[in-house]
């Protein structure tokens, strides 16, 4: 009896401390944070990038509510540290389309076929490398568009320019004057050429150091004309050492022509424009040498020109010469500037060619170029003037992107 009483007791005892045991785990647990996985993203919605080629859908969702700055404070909150963005065409498995930090709402997939519906579903990345996978989207199909709305402006903006340059040149062949501002350089090529002249000394034109089909090599053509037809009708030589052989094939074909025109064909002579070398300083050598030698009482720096710019103007101004420099080259212009009577500055080079023929065409581009360049600065000062007040809408209507 007395063992069968003690068994009792211990087996009350028993699942009296297995109760206990019990409640204290449950508080135990109760009072853990519970684990669990990173909030998927909201709604996400997919449709044809505006504006585009093709090719391309722009993605968009609502970040997850999981998606903020980390807690210092607690340890075990979650936190989302990227978003897969996947797609899938009809009948295919998801793929990765591309992965963006947190924070990004938006990715645009430029990797998809044209008339192709796609859809797509972005996954969530936790801090815990947990993943929440959102549900699909309505299918988007991406097409190309022919004309980028965005550039209205631009269109408005070109067909009043080419209309002014009709228009313009049209008026110049009709014999009306168009008013070219007075360039300095090139009005004064007519004066060193007679200098020349008078002075019995032949003229240097050196056309630069680009090849010969540089804008500004195109541009010494023109001016090389001039001079040309110019000693023709003075009887003075002009001498044009060349660094690029195909330049030097141009220029004596030019140099030929404005003697014929002139109507002095016998007076060409072929070794007067000749090729020196392709050795930048060894050609800046040659030239100073026949500076120093026949002392050219006007040199003439049409082209590109890079380091010997001031070497060749600084030789030229030794040997007493009148000096008309112009170039595109923006870093060499101050030298020029320095050691040169005249310099022709930025697109007073490209004008060479209207302001020395008269040519109707060249006159109206010219022309509707300084038309355009006034319309830009009216529509800066306007767009300042409205971004300032707050005419937003004016400001849109101009914005491109």
């Amino acid at each position: 009896d007395l063992a069968a009483t003690a068994a009792a007791r211990a087996r009350i005892v028993l699942r009296a401390a297995s109760a206990v045991a019990l409640v204290v785990l449950a508080a135990v647990l109760t009072a853990l944070p519970c684990a669990r996985a990173v909030a998927p993203v909201g709604q996400v919605t997919a449709a044809d990038t505006p504006n585009d080629p093709g090719r391309s859908i722009d993605v968009a969702w609502t970040l997850s509510p999981d998606d903020r700055l980390p807690d210092p404070g607690d340890s075990l909150a979650l936190t989302v540290l990227a978003y897969r963005i996947l797609r899938a065409g009809p009948g295919d498995s998801l793929v990765e389309a591309g992965t963006v930090l947190a924070g990004q709402a938006s990715y645009r997939d430029s990797g998809v076929e044209d008339g192709v519906p796609t859809i797509y579903r972005v996954e969530t990345v936790g801090s815990d490398s947990s993943l929440a996978l959102s549900p699909p989207c309505a299918p988007a199909v991406a097409r190309g568009q022919w004309f980028h709305g965005k550039k209205t402006v631009l269109l408005i903006f070109m067909l009043a320019f080419c209309g002014a340059v009709i228009g313009l040149i049209q008026q110049a062949r009709r014999g009306r004057e168009l008013y070219v501002r007075p360039i300095a350089g090139l009005a004064a090529v007519d004066e060193a050429i007679g200098r020349a002249t008078e002075m019995g000394r032949p003229i240097l034109f050196v056309p630069g150091l680009a090849t010969a089909g540089d804008v500004a090599t195109l541009a010494a053509y023109t001016m090389l004309s001039r001079v040309a037809r110019k000693t023709a009708e003075y009887q003075t030589r002009v001498r044009v050492p060349c660094y690029d052989p195909m330049v030097m094939t141009i220029a004596q074909d030019v140099v030929k022509s404005a003697y014929l025109d002139a109507g002095y064909p016998e007076m060409y002579q072929k070794d007067d424009v000749f090729f020196v070398t392709q050795d930048q300083f060894s050609y800046v050598a040659a030239v100073n040498g026949l500076m120093i030698r026949e002392r050219p009482a006007t040199n003439f720096y049409i082209g590109k020109f890079y380091a010997e710019s001031l070497i060749l103007a600084e030789t030229g101004n030794y040997a007493g010469s009148i000096q008309i420099a112009g170039t595109d080259e923006i870093v060499q212009i101050p030298f020029f500037v320095a050691a040169c009577d005249y310099t022709l500055i930025g697109e007073e080079l490209y004008a060479a060619s209207a302001y020395l023929s008269r040519e109707a065409p060249l006159l109206g581009t010219l022309k509707g170029q300084d038309w355009g360049k006034a319309a830009v600065v009216i529509l800066v000062l306007a767009g300042t003037i409205a971004a300032t007040l707050g005419w937003q809408g004016f400001v849109d209507f101009f914005a491109t992107q």
